[in-house]
């Protein structure tokens, strides 16, 4: 390859490419190790005691009818004792006349609502609305350190036992420690019949898209936030994430509000807590069950909203560099982090570079294409292909290892497979993200939940 460079007068600039396409890839590389290796010695830590702290759970909500009522229900059940606090971001649908109805008969229940032009304007409006209603709310002298504030997702299930769990000693009974996540699973990630009245093709697409997602989540998310235990940069997400309210109260003291406007406002929250000098924590023994989506277009406006949230967020970085609360690997892990959806950018001009070049010394001398693939041409795009596959494709057996044990060995396998190629849709987001920063879209993209499949319209509000 080297010699037909040389030969096209512009072995210099490319070559440079070349090694930098390598360098990113072995960054990478290295870094899903370090992930295997701390994934492997999590521990496992005893619940705490949930009645030390009053618990107040945050819904967002905008239209949600299909899923609030069985929700809120739920959430009443199974975390006895939680206020829950539903913020209708000004519903077309019966999302408010379903929480009033609940509201009548059980005193846990508010309803919070908004009304446009204040409407419509993000998760951290509807969030900041709440805790300004909550504020108002509770009694004076109450102490804040001990009122927890948790955000669910409409269509979010928290296990049963996790207020227990993230009241553990080293989570919210450290003083210390302003934030809590709590691991995130699909609950219908054994759906055999996602789209019962679609083909059998596309249930299998469906369904295997929505098994990507919890592999996602439980096993390489899982990992990375585990191994964020060490730099003390855990993230928050926006389903199963729990808050002091003297943290809100301290965010709202330097900015004015808790939440701020990006549109990934879970990762903005957790890197604000940060520099304010508490400590974010991931609690794996206690898990959120959430939807996942098996329509691909609402896949695609979810994730590419969230790779723009974190584009916004990468203003923060220079703070992080500078603040005396986050250390040295820290920083690294944060900068790292806030530079993925811009290596996805890069990643996408870097590897086919190998290729294509081995492709074009082949057919400039089709004559020699044998020994031109015999000798180092294609050593180089071998190893960065093989690096591709590998690095994702272990997660399949090792989600089998840790949440799916019944599963077949070969299932897993084929689980891997496929999720190479669903991560390598983070390219696909990254592009529409910076297409929409572009053009100037910083607004909510809301997206629809699988049971609104005969709503009309848009699957998201773009603006």
């Amino acid at each position: 390859m080297l010699h037909f460079l040389q030969n096209t007068g512009i072995s210099g600039g490319v070559q440079f490419i070349v090694e930098l396409s390598w360098l990113v890839s072995a960054i990478f590389l290295v870094y899903v190790v370090i992930l295997l290796i701390r994934f492997g010695r999590r521990g496992k830590a005893e619940p705490g005691d949930p009645d030390r702290f009053e618990w107040h759970l945050f819904v967002p909500c905008r239209d949600e009818e299909a899923v609030i009522g069985h929700t809120v229900a739920y959430l009443r059940a199974n975390l006895p004792g939680s206020h829950v606090w539903v913020i209708d971001d000004d519903s077309e649908d019966s999302t408010a006349a379903i929480v009033l109805a609940a509201a009548e008969t059980d005193p846990l229940v508010h309803l919070v609502q908004r009304r446009r032009p204040d409407a419509r304007t993000g998760k951290g409006d509807a969030l900041n609305t709440a805790w300004r209603r909550l504020h108002d709310w509770l009694p004076a002298g109450v102490d804040r350190d001990r009122v927890i504030v948790g955000v669910v997702d409409a269509d979010g299930r928290p296990a049963p036992g996790c207020l227990a769990a993230v009241s553990a000693e080293h989570l919210f009974a450290a003083a210390e420690v302003g934030a809590v996540q709590i691991e995130v699973r699909m609950v219908n990630r054994s759906e055999r019949t996602p789209m019962p009245e679609r083909g059998r093709l596309a249930n299998a697409y469906g369904r295997t898209l929505v098994r990507m997602q919890d592999i996602e989540f439980r096993a390489p998310m899982a990992a990375l936030q585990v191994a964020r235990r060490s730099t003390r940069t855990v993230c928050l997400g926006g389903n199963g994430q729990f808050t002091r309210l003297s943290a809100l109260d301290g965010l709202a003291e330097e900015n004015g509000v808790p939440w701020n406007g990006a549109l990934l406002e879970d990762y903005e929250l957790g890197i604000q807590l940060l520099l304010l000098g508490w400590q974010n924590a991931f609690c794996h023994e206690t898990y959120v069950d959430q939807e996942g989506l098996f329509d691909t277009r609402r896949y695609l406006t979810q994730r590419t909203r969230w790779t723009q949230g974190g584009m916004q967020c990468a203003r923060y970085f220079p703070q992080v560099w500078r603040s005396r609360h986050v250390g040295r690997l820290g920083v690294v892990e944060v900068g790292y982090h806030l530079a993925q959806p811009w290596m996805h950018l890069l990643g996408t001009l870097l590897y086919p570079i190998p290729l294509l070049l081995t492709a074009l010394e082949c057919l400039a001398a089709p004559d020699q294409a044998e020994q031109i693939l015999a000798r180092s041409g294609w050593l180089l795009p071998a190893a960065l292909a093989a690096i591709a596959i590998a690095q994702f494709a272990v997660w399949g057996p090792l989600y089998r290892a840790g949440a799916e044990r019944d599963a077949p060995l070969g299932k897993s396998l084929l689980w891997g497979l496929g999720y190479i190629f669903y991560m390598y849709g983070m390219y696909v987001t990254a592009w529409r993200a910076l297409f929409r920063m572009m053009r100037g879209q910083r607004g909510w993209a809301k997206t629809r939940r699988n049971a609104e499949i005969a709503v009309e319209g848009p699957v998201a509000v773009e603006a």
